[in-house]
């Protein structure tokens, strides 16, 4: 028994609308054996999983080898928000990671200011854009960025008995 990879580059996930409609179609084909994943280390895991092992992890890279991007977020920042989810209505998963990071190492945002963590359509701060998943390097595939591996690598398995 095992995960099977049957499409690849299956791309972005889109608003709540979108999404509903492609689960559909995979239910409709697969019934309920499929998951949205990636491949990590040969090994298919869990879209879920992976939040843990791909976004959390390149933040925790990118604080820890830019401590000076971490500090500059803490004294800046008393609210984060992903101003792509606002204005889509698509998941975010860099504030929760960023978020993760802060709770895990016991740190909290002492600024005043709300800090975009991306630049769509919005004013940034200089910090929005380098902790951007279009600037952080993944931890599992430092050639990418985390928003490249993160639409590219993206892919739809069935369980096979």
């Amino acid at each position: 028994m095992a995960w099977k990879i049957v499409e690849r580059k299956i791309g972005k996930a889109g608003n709540s609308k979108q999404r509903q409609k492609r689960q559909r179609e995979w239910d409709r084909k697969y019934g309920d054996n499929w998951l949205i994943g990636y491949v990590v280390d040969h090994e298919f895991i869990s879209q879920e999983d992976a939040l843990e092992r791909v976004y959390y992890e390149s933040y925790k890279a990118h604080f820890e080898s830019h401590p000076e991007d971490l500090e500059e977020l803490i004294q800046t920042a008393k609210v984060l928000r992903n101003p792509h989810a606002v204005a889509t209505g698509g998941v975010d998963l860099q504030v929760p990671a960023i978020q993760q990071y802060l709770t895990s190492n016991q740190l909290n945002l002492q600024g005043q200011e709300v800090v975009d963590i991306g630049s769509f359509g919005s004013r940034s701060h200089k910090i929005s854009v380098r902790l951007s998943p279009l600037t952080i390097k993944c931890a599992v595939a430092p050639k990418m960025t985390l928003e490249q591996f993160w639409q590219e690598k993206k892919c739809l398995a069935v369980w096979e008995d």
